[in-house]
C-alpha cells in the first residue's frame, strides 16, 4: 500500500505544471501548441517602389478635387455669378458718372450747386407765373379782355424767341478770340446750347440772331451761322440772368476751358442792359396750320 501511494504521489507531481496548477488529463492527448510566426513583408523586386504615404494636406486636396458638383449647385453658381457681374457693372457706371465731380475743386462744386439752385428757382418762378395767369383768367370779371391782354403779351414773348422782335435786358457779352483759327463751329454750338440751358432768352452772334432753327457750319477760316459767314472775334450778346449765364460757361470742362485748350481767348462781361436788335423775318410755314377753331 505504501508503494502504490508513493507512485501516485510521484505521478501527481509529474502531471502538475511547473507553476503548481494541476494539468488537465485531456491536454496530454493534444499536440503541443506552436506559436504563429510573425508575417514578414513580401520582398520587393528590384526597381519597384511601394505606394507613397500621403500627408494630411494631400489627402484633403485629393478629397476636394476634382469637385463633385450637382446640377442644382451649378445653377446657383451661375445665378450668383450673374448677380455679381451686374453689381460690378452698376458700380463701375456710377463711378464713371461721378469721376468728373470727384476731381473738381471745392469752389467748382459750389458753383455747380449754385447753378442748379438757380435753374430750379427759375423753373419754380415760371410755374408760379403760369399759375397766376390761370388764377387771373378764372377770377377776372372780364375774362375776354384779360385773355386778349395775355395773348398780346404772349405774342411779344414768342416774337422775342422767334427773333422777329428786338429785345433788351440784363445779360452778358461773350467774346472769343481765335487768332490761330482753331475754333470750330461745333465749339460755338456748344456755347449756344450751354447758354440756352442756363436760361438765355435772346442771343445774337456777330449781328446774326440765333433762334431755334439756327445751324452752324465751318467755312474756311471762319464759321457760318444760318448761311451767314462770320469771322473772329466771335461776339455773343446774350439776354438773361447774368448770375446764371456766366457760371454756366465756367463750369469744369465747360465752354471756357474747352476753348482755352484750343489756345483761344475768352472773356465774359456782365451788363445790366444788353440790346439784341438783329431780326429774323417771320417765315410762313408751308404745311403746318393752326388747329384751333
Amino acid at each position: 500500500m505504501s508503494n502504490e501511494n508513493e507512485n501516485e504521489t510521484e505521478n501527481g507531481r509529474t502531471n502538475a505544471s511547473e507553476d503548481g496548477t494541476p494539468e488537465n488529463p485531456l491536454r496530454r492527448e493534444l499536440p503541443e501548441e506552436v506559436p504563429a510566426a510573425p508575417e514578414e513583408p513580401e520582398p520587393q523586386q528590384d526597381g519597384e517602389e511601394g505606394p507613397p504615404s500621403l500627408s494630411g494636406r494631400q489627402r484633403l486636396v485629393k478629397g476636394l478635387w476634382p469637385p463633385r458638383v450637382s446640377r442644382a449647385q451649378l445653377i446657383v453658381a451661375v445665378l450668383l455669378f450673374g448677380l455679381g457681374f451686374g453689381l460690378a457693372v452698376q458700380v463701375a457706371s456710377n463711378s464713371d458718372g461721378d469721376s468728373a465731380l470727384r476731381g473738381a475743386r471745392q469752389e467748382d462744386l459750389v458753383r455747380i450747386l449754385d447753378e442748379l439752385d438757380s435753374r430750379t428757382q427759375r423753373l419754380e418762378d415760371e410755374k408760379q407765373g403760369l399759375e397766376d395767369q390761370r388764377t387771373e383768367l378764372e377770377n377776372s370779371s372780364n375774362q375776354a379782355e384779360e385773355a386778349r391782354k395775355q395773348t398780346v403779351e404772349k405774342e411779344k414773348q414768342l416774337g422775342i424767341l422767334a427773333g422777329t422782335v428786338a429785345a433788351q435786358g440784363p445779360g452778358i457779352t461773350l467774346t472769343i478770340g481765335d487768332a490761330k483759327g482753331t475754333v470750330k463751329a461745333d465749339m460755338l454750338l456748344d456755347a449756344v446750347q450751354e447758354l440756352r440751358a442756363a436760361g438765355a432768352e435772346a442771343i445774337e452772334v456777330n449781328g446774326v440772331r440765333v433762334v431755334a432753327s439756327t445751324y452752324l457750319s465751318d467755312s474756311g477760316n471762319g464759321v457760318k451761322v444760318d448761311g451767314n459767314k462770320i469771322t473772329q472775334p466771335y461776339r455773343f450778346k446774350v439776354i438773361g440772368k447774368p448770375q446764371d449765364l456766366e457760371p454756366a460757361l465756367n463750369i469744369p470742362g465747360g465752354v471756357v476751358q474747352t476753348l482755352e485748350k484750343e489756345q483761344a481767348t475768352v472773356t465774359v462781361e456782365r451788363s445790366t442792359k444788353i440790346v439784341v436788335d438783329a431780326l429774323r423775318p417771320a417765315e410762313q410755314p408751308d404745311y403746318a396750320r393752326s388747329s384751333s377753331r
